[in-house]
């Protein structure tokens, strides 16, 4: 059996835990800084995940921004974007949305096995449908994408996925940021949903570093187990 992939959870949210706010259009948490940090962490890896609900709401490319980042990566043999992943239980998903239709690497849906047909149908020659099991096995999932060469995954949310990858004890690095403001709206996406997590005051992560990037503050923890 293959080594899953290094799982580097990254995310932004407001002090009060929240990812966004509930208007129309997409809150952004962060700064260009930060978002240019975040492209030089997407450079260092071989795969980004988002749910099926971030595709559908925030319409993501996904992509590595970076000329520069683009090019270092082609001249190591590598894509210059990363494999993209996405995980949907319902199977709804638009093969016009960018997560499909931009980027030169491969696009992976991993879907619930009573939908993965409908959904490969849909989607067509746009991305590889995964039949993920019944319910949805993300440690099956992360065994596939380790088969297929991916050794650095990075998430990128939204909650739900946030929820299931780190209730599973499936997350070896967090990056954090804290943006300098609260939302609170209890009807607003969270950075996690309600649920047990090996991440307890008995087995709490491991702060490693704190970051200042302007009035952001980035936190990154190693959690319980976490890889090199």
């Amino acid at each position: 059996m293959s080594e899953r992939p290094y799982v580097l959870l990254s995310c932004a949210m407001s002090v009060d835990g929240y990812i966004d706010d509930a208007s129309p259009e997409r809150l952004r948490l962060s700064s260009p800084a930060d978002f240019d940090r975040v492209d030089d962490v997407r450079a260092t890896c071989d795969a980004i995940l988002v749910g099926a609900g971030t595709v559908r709401r925030d319409d993501p490319k996904l992509l590595v921004k970076s000329e520069a980042r683009r090019a270092r990566r082609k001249a190591r043999g590598r894509s210059p974007d990363l494999v993209k992943v996405t995980v949907t239980w319902s199977g709804d998903l638009d093969p016009e949305s960018r997560f499909f239709t931009t980027g030169e690497a491969p696009k992976l849906v991993y879907s619930h096995s009573q939908t993965a047909h409908e959904v490969a149908v849909r989607l067509g020659d746009r991305a590889e449908v995964v039949d993920a099991g019944d319910p949805v096995s993300f440690p099956a999932m992360l065994n596939d994408l380790g088969a297929r060469g991916v050794r650095r995954l990075m998430v990128e949310g939204g909650g739900g996925i946030h929820t299931h990858f780190l209730t599973s004890g499936l997350v070896d690095e967090l990056q954090l940021v804290v943006a300098p403001f609260f939302i609170g709206d209890p009807s607003a996406p969270r950075f996690a949903k309600s649920g047990v997590f090996p991440q307890s005051p008995d087995r709490p992560m491991r702060l490693e570093e704190v970051t200042r990037i302007g009035n952001l503050a980035l936190l990154r923890y190693l959690v319980g187990g976490a890889r090199g």
